[in-house]
């Protein structure tokens, strides 16, 4: 297994470029750079190990598999664009720039639409979230498996959060998407979308206060070295998906195909399992490294929900009500 920082990834994704018209009969083995956001030790590492170690052991030295951990590639929108070019095989990536591509991904991103872990994979693994998988080979994509990062929570360096009035004016780091942005103007909030990457030095210069994640992302990117409050929001769910570029999957055969499908699945069984520890473990975890942490109430999100009235009637008008009522009732 290979790892490649970002300052030689656009050496290396040029120099893939050029060597596509050569590499056929030349060599058996196929690459697959496999970029993401954050840290190997993140639970993207943990799916994107998983992933190789399922392939490698049936297909042997079929697939080769190089790491681009911590944005080594580039921006999720930008690495999504990679396999739409074919210049990059494979991608964990999150929600945030997922309805540039495919808008009905959007849905999963409304406010307080999923009870709690169990609806939202239910959901997800049914119907629902496999018809909207397999919309995005109109975009010139294969997605294989929602992965998952968990419920968003909010983190900042300027005060507690225990209602709607506490985020007003905050200036706020969202993800590329209309609905986390739509929320958070409603809530009188300053929302800024920022890539990835550029997160981390923006609150240590103040460009922003804060930062909405779930508890995988800001414990393994290390957020309490650089926020003092924590807030246990569970706004949003988060989803992540699993995707490869179409020109990879047409050059598969049949069988290959099963194989990637089966190591996404597996892949995903580990991410969630990272998932669901941390969800255990995080809030002590950010607590004995110094952050100050309040957890929001049943009566304090049921505000927070009446403080969203504008945006779901927004949401509304995009994604049918029908949908949204069939997620909601899902067991």
């Amino acid at each position: 297994m290979a790892y490649i920082t970002r300052r030689a990834a656009m050496a290396v994704a040029g120099a893939a470029i050029m060597t596509l018209g050569f590499s056929g009969a030349a060599s058996a083995q196929q690459e697959i750079k496999l970029g993401y956001a954050l840290a190997n030790t993140s639970h993207y590492g943990v799916a994107a190990n998983k992933w190789e170690e399922v392939v490698e052991a049936e297909a042997g030295d079929r697939y080769s598999f190089t790491h681009f951990p911590s944005s080594g590639l580039g921006g999720e929108r930008e690495v999504i664009e990679g396999l739409q070019l074919g210049t990059i095989e494979a991608t964990i990536v999150s929600s945030g720039t997922l309805s540039n591509f495919v808008p009905e991904t959007g849905v999963f991103d409304i406010p307080f639409l999923f009870r709690d872990l169990d609806h939202a994979r239910t959901v997800l693994d049914g119907p629902i979230g496999q018809d909207i998988l397999a919309k995005f080979s109109d975009a010139g994509l294969v997605a294989l498996a929602w992965g998952e990062q968990g419920f968003r929570h909010i983190t900042n360096n300027r005060n507690e959060i225990g209602g709607p009035d506490d985020v007003a004016g905050l200036k706020l780091r969202t993800m590329e998407n209309p609905i986390h942005i739509t929320a958070f103007e409603t809530l009188g909030a300053a929302p800024t979308p920022m890539a990835w990457p550029e997160v981390i030095g923006a609150l240590q210069q103040g460009t922003i206060d804060g930062q909405e994640n779930p508890l995988s992302v800001i414990t393994s990117a290390k957020l309490s070295e650089v926020q003092k409050y924590l807030t246990v929001s569970g706004h949003v769910y988060s989803p992540a998906m699993l995707l490869v570029s179409q020109q990879l999957w047409d050059g598969m055969s049949p069988e290959d195909q099963e194989l990637f499908r089966k190591a996404t699945s597996e892949a995903v069984t580990a991410m969630r399992g990272f998932v669901d520890e941390v969800e255990t473990s995080g809030i002590a975890q950010l607590k004995e490294e110094g952050m100050e942490v309040g957890e929001l109430t049943v009566e304090q999100k049921a505000a927070f929900q009446e403080a969203l009235g504008g945006a779901y009637e927004t949401y509304y008008e995009t994604y049918s009500k029908d949908l949204i009522d069939r997620i909601i009732a899902t067991k």
